[in-house]
C-alpha cells in the first residue's frame, strides 16, 4: 500500500512539474490568476479536484 501511494505521489509530482518546465511564462500566469481568486473559488476548485480525483478511482480502481 505504503509503493502505491508513493509511486503515486512520484507521478503527480512529474506531472505538476511539466508546465513549468515546457512552459514557465504560462504556469507564471496561471498563478496570477489564481492569487486573484477569492477564498471561495480557490475552495471550489479544491472540491472539484478532489470530487473528480475521487471519481477517477472509484472508476479505474473499483
Amino acid at each position: 500500500m505504503a509503493d502505491l501511494l508513493l509511486s503515486a505521489v512520484a507521478l503527480m509530482l512529474v506531472i505538476e512539474g511539466l508546465m513549468p518546465l515546457v512552459n514557465p511564462q504560462a504556469w507564471r500566469q496561471v498563478f496570477t490568476r489564481l492569487l486573484a481568486m477569492s477564498d471561495g473559488q480557490l475552495r471550489f476548485i479544491g472540491l472539484a479536484s478532489v470530487a473528480l480525483g475521487l471519481l477517477l478511482l472509484f472508476l479505474f480502481r473499483g
